[in-house]
């Protein structure tokens, strides 16, 4: 599928892009196409779904794509990102919620039902005040969801904390 750089978003204009957005819910869909984010656009790229351009129509490379992320400085994102949607997992934005993703369970979808939980990343060397890390935690249980702690090390690797509220 053809999709194009405009912005800060990636226009899949293909006429089969809703089947993307339809059983496996990626992007959103507007009157000009699918609208991709960067890591959902550079996901399907790495799955050979869809073909990216510029907007002069040159291709744009897995490698071109994965730079401009990291430059973006959300490289971390889109690892955990690739993680659980290779999971099984429905990702979406968890912006309104204070978190980077919500995450629809398995056989469960945006529509059908609420998301499960939220997750909220973190590289290892980076630090987070008590205040914040309560603030997560509270509009994750007031919203009845469960707060999945993302930590992406300088290998790469990520190891998921499930963080709960209890009263003692």
């Amino acid at each position: 599928m053809h999709a194009i750089i405009k912005n800060d978003r990636i226009i899949v204009t293909d006429e089969h892009a809703h089947n993307l957005y339809n059983k496996r819910y990626y992007g959103n869909l507007t009157s000009s196409g699918l609208e991709l984010s960067f890591i959902e656009a550079l996901y399907l790229l790495s799955k050979y779904k869809i073909e990216v351009f510029d907007k002069y129509e040159n291709p744009v490379s897995f490698e071109e794509l994965k730079d401009t992320i990291r430059k973006k400085h959300i490289f971390s994102h889109y690892l955990v990102y690739r993680d659980l949607r290779n999971r099984g997992y429905i990702i979406k934005t968890g912006f309104k919620y204070g978190s980077d993703y919500r995450i629809y369970e398995r056989g469960h979808a945006p529509g059908d039902g609420h998301s499960s939980f939220l997750v909220k990343i973190l590289s290892e060397e980076q630090s987070i005040k008590v205040t914040d890390f309560s603030s997560y935690v509270r509009v994750a249980h007031g919203v009845r969801k469960t707060l999945l702690l993302a930590v992406v090390d300088d290998e790469y690797s990520i190891t998921y904390y499930n963080i709960e509220w209890t009263r003692p």
